[in-house]
């Protein structure tokens, strides 16, 4: 009998008692589906486009972030033709937006995160989130201050699947974070 699971390789687990202890519950869990898809897809490491799909998926604020269901739509059809395989093609690279210094290695260059398992790109949104959140006032960081600090990164591979439905976002962002960077601020804010 014939196994018709493809293989799918072995990815180091991020350090999670670091994540972990900085996130609410909810986020936790959306690294945890990002985690889940990128070993799914086949990739080496969880990029910004992994985790927009698990917050999409998991967060009805995040959802409520977006202008409505069509855009939201046009969003998740580029996040499942990608897992899929198709439309946008970025597995087996490493996502980087430059947002770590480069560090020689000897197969190809890569950046050191400090991370393993996670895009340069990644690490760094989920910094960022937690950064936010500390901006804020509060102990863990949640599903919009990591949509924030995703849709900010204009680099990165969530911002792409962004661009590509439609969505502006450093539009998107603005209405995550106020002036004052204090947080949600409401669709339309």
């Amino acid at each position: 009998m014939q196994n018709r699971t493809p293989r799918i390789p072995q990815q180091p687990a991020p350090n999670r008692a670091e994540f972990d202890a900085r996130l609410t519950v909810e986020l936790a869990a959306v690294v945890t589906g990002a985690r889940r898809r990128a070993l799914r897809d086949g990739d080496r490491q969880i990029d910004t486009a992994h985790l927009l799909h698990s917050l999409i998926e998991s967060d009805p604020e995040v959802r409520a972030a977006f202008e409505g269901g069509p855009q939201l739509a046009k969003v998740l059809g580029y996040l499942v033709q990608r897992s899929i395989g198709y439309g946008l093609r970025w597995q087996g690279a490493v996502e980087d937006s430059g947002a770590v210094p480069v560090v020689e290695d000897r197969d190809s260059a890569v950046r050191d995160t400090g991370v393993e398992g996670w895009s340069p790109s990644a690490a760094s949104a989920m910094a960022e989130a937690r950064e936010r959140a500390e901006l804020r006032g509060d102990a863990r960081a949640g599903g919009l201050d990591l949509l924030a600090a995703l849709a900010s990164d204009h680099e990165c591979r969530a911002v792409e699947v962004l661009q590509r439905a439609g969505v502006d976002a450093e539009r998107l962002a603005a209405r995550i974070v106020g002036a004052s960077g204090q947080g949600w601020q409401g669709v339309g804010g």
